[in-house]
C-alpha cells in the first residue's frame, strides 16, 4: 500500500506531502489535475475532529496550488448514507426522529425551525460556512446526487457482477481481530464518533444468509435501507429485494434503478477509482486489519482496477474545556463553535503546525489565552525573521492561502487583555474603547474596528465559555471593613500605588507600578530583580488589590483591571 513518509519534525510536513503527491500524480495521471479528497457525513453536527479530514488535504492542496499546479480538492458529502441514530443535544430534535432511522440523510426532515430542506443540508450549511471562513477551496460532491442520477451505474453493475470476488476479499478480514488499542485515546464517546471520518464505520459489508450482495436498495415504500436482496441476475440486472421494516418487496432492473447505494467498504474504493484520488487521509479508526481503508486498498486494486490514495492516518483532535460543552451540547464542538471564539488563522494554525499523526487539543477554556500568546509571539518572530523554518511555514499556511490573505485584526491586541476588558465592561463599546485607548497612550486606538475581529472573539469567549460565577464584578463601594483592618505597611503600599497612577497610566506603566510597589516597600529600586521573598510580597499585595477591587483573591491581570476600572474609581475603592 502506498504510504507517505512521516519522519522528521524538523521539516515542514505539508511540503513533504506535496512533493510526494505531485510525484505520484505525475506517475499515475500525467498532465491531469492533482486530485485530493475528503469525506464528510452530515449525520449531525460536523465536529472539530472531522475538520482534520478536510484540513490535512486542504493544506497539501494549497501548497501544490502555490507551486503552480492544477489541483482539485474533492469533498464528498456522504448525504446518501443511512440515518443511523438520533444525535443527543441537537436543538429542535426529539425522539420522534427515530422513525427516520434507515432513510438517506437527505430524506430525513431537518431539525424543527431549520431553514433547510432536509437533515443533511441543515448540517452541511454550518460546515460550508465554516470552510468558507477558513479559506478552504474545494469541489463539493453530493453522494445523493451521484447515486440518484445514475452516475455510478457502471460501477454498481460491475461490483454486482464481481460480488463473489468482493465477498472473498472481505472474508479474508472478517475473522481478523483488531489489535489492542494503543495510547491514542479519544476524550469521550462523542469524540470517537466525531473522528470516524467519512461513511458509516459500523455499516454491514453486504453479507447475509441469502448470499453476498454489495448493494443496498432503499425501500420503495418506507424509504429505509432495512432491505435484503433475495436474488440478482447478471444478464438482465433483475434484482429482487424485501424490506424487513414494512414487508414491502419488489423486483427492479438495476440497469435503470437509482434508489440505493454500494455498501461502505465497496463504495469508498469505488470512488477512489472513479475520481482518480491521489491523496486522502483517514482517521486512526481505519488502522485495524478489517478497516475500510485497509480493505479498500485491495478492493480498489482487484475489483475496480484502481490505485489506493496515498495519505496519512490522522490522530484525534482533543478539546480543552470540552466536558462543560459536552454536558450541555451532547457532543464535541464544531468548527463554527471554534470560530466564534478564535480567528480563522489561529484555527488553521492549530492544524498546520502538527503532523497529521500527532494529536493536539483545541482550547475552549483558559488555555485559549496561552494559545493566543504563543500565536502572537510567533507572529513577532516571523516579522523579525527569527522564526524557525517549519514554524514560519506553518504561520504562512495559517494566515494566507494560494488565493490570498485571510482577513486579520489590524491591531492584534493581546487576547487575554481583550477578554479581561470584555469581562469587566460587559461588552459596553464606549467603556471598551476608553480602556483599550489607554493601553498605549502614545498610539491610542481610535476605533474598536481596529481591534476586530479579535475583540469580538474574546467577547464571545467570555460570554459563552466562562461560567457566571467566574466573571469579574467590580465593587460598587469600598470595602471599608478590609480597609480599616490594614496595618501601616498595607496602607502605605496603597498610597504608593495611588500616587503613581497618573504618571503610569498605560498598560506597560501600570505593570511597572504594581510590580514596583512591593519593591519600594522592601527598600529596593522599582526596577530591582525579583527574589523569592519579593515574589511572596508581590503575591500578597496583588491579593489585597483583588479583594478591594473585585472581592476575590484573583482576577484579570491587574494592569488591565486598573485600566478598566478607571483612575477615579480605583482611588475611590483603594483610598484607606
Amino acid at each position: 500500500m502506498p504510504t507517505v513518509a512521516q519522519s522528521s519534525t524538523e521539516t515542514d510536513w505539508v511540503s513533504r506531502f506535496a512533493d510526494e503527491v505531485i510525484a505520484e500524480s505525475e506517475r499515475r495521471a500525467p498532465g491531469k489535475p492533482v486530485v485530493v479528497a475528503s469525506g464528510l457525513s452530515p449525520s449531525g453536527p460536523i465536529h472539530l475532529g472531522n475538520l482534520r479530514e478536510v484540513m490535512t488535504p486542504h493544506l497539501v492542496a494549497d501548497e501544490i496550488r502555490r507551486r503552480g499546479h492544477d489541483v482539485r480538492h474533492l469533498i464528498s458529502w456522504d448525504d446518501y448514507d443511512r440515518y443511523r441514530k438520533v444525535p443527543a443535544g441537537v436543538e429542535g430534535v426529539d425522539e420522534s426522529w427515530a422513525e427516520h432511522i434507515g432513510k438517506p440523510l437527505t430524506s430525513v426532515p431537518a431539525p424543527a425551525g431549520s431553514a433547510h430542506p432536509n437533515w443533511a443540508e441543515h448540517f452541511k450549511a454550518a460546515m460550508t460556512a465554516a470552510l468558507d471562513e477558513l479559506g478552504v477551496e474545494y469541489d463539493g460532491i453530493s453522494q445523493t446526487e451521484q447515486y440518484t442520477s445514475g452516475a455510478y451505474r457502471e460501477q454498481i453493475l460491475h461490483a454486482m457482477k464481481h460480488r463473489g470476488d468482493i465477498d472473498a476479499i472481505l472474508d479474508q478480514y472478517r475473522t481478523k481481530k483488531a489489535p489492542a488499542k494503543k495510547s491514542q485515546k479519544p476524550v469521550d464517546e462523542a469524540e470517537l464518533e466525531a473522528a470516524e471520518g467519512s461513511g458509516a464505520a459500523a455499516e454491514d459489508d453486504g453479507g447475509g444468509a441469502g448470499g453476498y450482495y454489495p448493494y443496498k436498495p432503499y425501500c420503495g415504500q418506507c424509504g429505509k435501507d432495512l432491505t435484503t436482496v433475495t436474488s440478482y441476475d447478471d444478464a438482465t440486472t433483475e434484482l429482487a429485494y424485501t424490506c424487513t421494516a414494512c414487508t414491502f418487496s419488489e423486483s427492479v432492473r438495476l440497469s435503470e434503478f437509482n434508489r440505493g447505494k454500494l455498501v461502505w467498504k465497496v463504495d469508498w474504493p469505488m470512488r477512489w477509482a472513479y475520481e482518480g484520488v491521489i491523496f486522502e487521509p483517514s482517521g486512526v479508526d481505519h488502522s485495524s486489519p478489517g478497516s475500510s481503508f485497509v480493505v479498500g486498498g485491495q478492493i480498489v486494486r482487484e475489483i475496480f482496477d484502481g490505485v489506493q490514495p496515498i495519505g496519512p492516518m490522522y490522530a484525534f483532535v482533543g478539546i480543552s474545556g470540552m466536558a462543560k460543552m459536552s454536558s450541555s451540547r451532547g457532543g464535541v464542538p464544531t468548527p463554527a463553535d471554534a470560530l466564534k471564539i478564535m480567528e480563522a488563522p489561529l484555527l488553521r494554525w492549530l492544524y498546520a503546525r502538527r503532523r497529521p499523526n500527532q494529536s493536539f487539543k483545541i482550547a475552549f477554556d483558559q488555555e485559549i489565552q496561552r494559545l493566543y500568546d504563543e500565536w502572537d509571539k510567533l507572529a513577532a518572530k516571523v516579522e523579525d525573521g527569527s522564526a524557525l523554518p517549519a514554524d514560519a511555514a506553518a504561520y504562512s499556511r495559517a494566515v494566507r492561502t494560494a488565493a490570498g490573505e485571510l482577513p486579520r485584526t489590524p491591531r492584534p491586541l493581546p487576547y487575554r487583555t481583550l477578554a479581561s476588558v470584555a469581562d469587566i465592561t460587559g461588552g459596553h463599546d464606549e467603556q471598551t474603547l476608553r480602556i483599550l485607548s489607554d493601553l498605549d497612550p502614545a498610539n491610542p486606538l481610535t476605533s474598536l474596528d481596529e481591534a476586530r475581529p479579535r475583540l469580538d472573539r474574546a467577547e464571545n469567549w467570555i460570554t459563552t465559555q466562562v461560567p457566571a460565577d467566574q466573571r469579574t464584578v467590580v465593587r460598587a463601594e469600598p470595602d471599608t471593613e478590609l480597609l480599616a483592618s490594614l496595618d501601616d505597611e498595607g496602607r502605605e503600599s496603597l498610597r504608593l500605588l495611588l500616587e503613581g497612577l497618573d504618571t503610569h497610566w498605560s498598560l506597560d506603566g501600570l505593570t511597572t507600578l504594581v510590580y514596583g510597589v512591593p519593591k519600594v516597600m522592601a527598600g529596593l529600586a522599582p526596577d530591582a530583580k525579583p527574589t523569592p521573598e519579593l515574589k511572596i510580597a508581590q503575591r500578597s499585595f496583588f491579593a489585597l488589590l483583588y479583594r478591594l477591587l473585585v472581592s476575590r483573591e484573583t482576577g484579570p491581570r491587574l494592569p488591565t483591571l486598573l485600566l478598566a476600572v478607571g483612575a477615579d474609581r480605583v482611588r475611590k475603592l483603594l483610598a484607606a
